[in-house]
């Protein structure tokens, strides 16, 4: 529901803004470090020809629009999160990359239609709050002929059981679907139905890290800014309550001993090529 006097395009501004307050809290560069290797399969599998004109979509600090550039691509990197595009761009600078990166939303792209060969995003733009939107935009930005590939977590994996026992202490805002829709083939295909040749294959993203699982949390909360927010809305008693929940789901799943956290994450991989005839 909505204040009173409050109209439902200031909701979603304030949405919005609070968004961007989130993955510009923590320290999403440091917390993206232990996840490279699953983005270099997802980028491996993607198999983007050298010299295309590609657009990574909800970059982050460049973790996966850099090493792109290395393999010799025209590469654009688009973020909310302002800390993190100046932490791309300084990456950039250091590595001697030619990367272009942009403050801009995932919901209105800031790029003329067709420009890019490529489009993709690796759990990015599933967290805007209007998903059709994104799909749009997605496919606006692409050629026709191009590609648009997405990765998104799933409801049943790692990060989606994660998502939901957030939810239970913090609940959502209504105004955001979600994210995890992303994740099902069946509304992805809906959204994407302007570009019919699209297919869908679940594969898991590797999270490992040299610690026990209550260390495991105390990194997701310093550096993750999702968990970092819903900590911080929450008072003592809803903080530990909150901490025990997610120390003992990642136990549960945890599939290595109790002094290192090892678990797969699955994400719904999606590849659509966009047609001719669609805007």
């Amino acid at each position: 529901m909505h204040a009173p006097n409050e109209s439902p395009d200031d909701a979603l501004l304030q949405l919005k803004a609070r968004l961007k307050a989130t993955w510009e809290s923590g320290d999403y560069a440091r917390f993206a470090q232990p996840m490279l290797p699953g983005a270099l399969v997802f980028l491996d599998h993607m198999g983007i020809p050298a010299g295309s004109k590609v657009l990574d979509v909800g970059c982050g600090a460049g973790q996966t629009a850099l090493p792109l550039a290395e393999r010799g691509m025209r590469v654009v990197g688009v973020d909310i999160a302002r800390n993190l595009i100046a932490t791309a761009r300084d990456e950039a600078a250091q590595r001697g990359l030619d990367v272009q990166f942009d403050e801009g939303d995932a919901e209105a792209l800031p790029y003329a239609d067709g420009e890019f060969d490529w489009v993709f995003s690796l759990i990015g733009a599933m967290f805007a709050p209007r998903p059709q939107r994104v799909a749009d935009e997605l496919l606006r930005v692409c050629r026709p002929g191009g590609t648009v590939v997405m990765g998104n977590w799933t409801p049943e994996g790692f990060v989606g059981q994660l998502f939901k026992r957030i939810g239970a202490h913090v609940p959502p805002s209504p105004l955001m679907p979600s994210p995890l829709q992303w994740g099902v083939e069946e509304i992805v295909r809906e959204r994407f139905k302007a570009a019919p040749d699209l297919r869908c294959e679940r594969l898991s993203y590797p999270f490992d890290y040299a610690m026990p699982p209550e260390e495991v949390l105390d990194f997701f909360r310093a550096n993750y800014g999702p968990t970092a927010r819903a900590f911080a809305a929450l008072d003592e008693a809803g903080q530990e309550a909150l901490r025990v929940d997610l120390v003992d789901l990642w136990k549960s799943l945890n599939q290595a001993d109790g002094r290192r956290t090892r678990y797969p994450g699955e994400y719904l991989y999606m590849r659509v090529r966009k047609p001719a005839g669609v805007s």
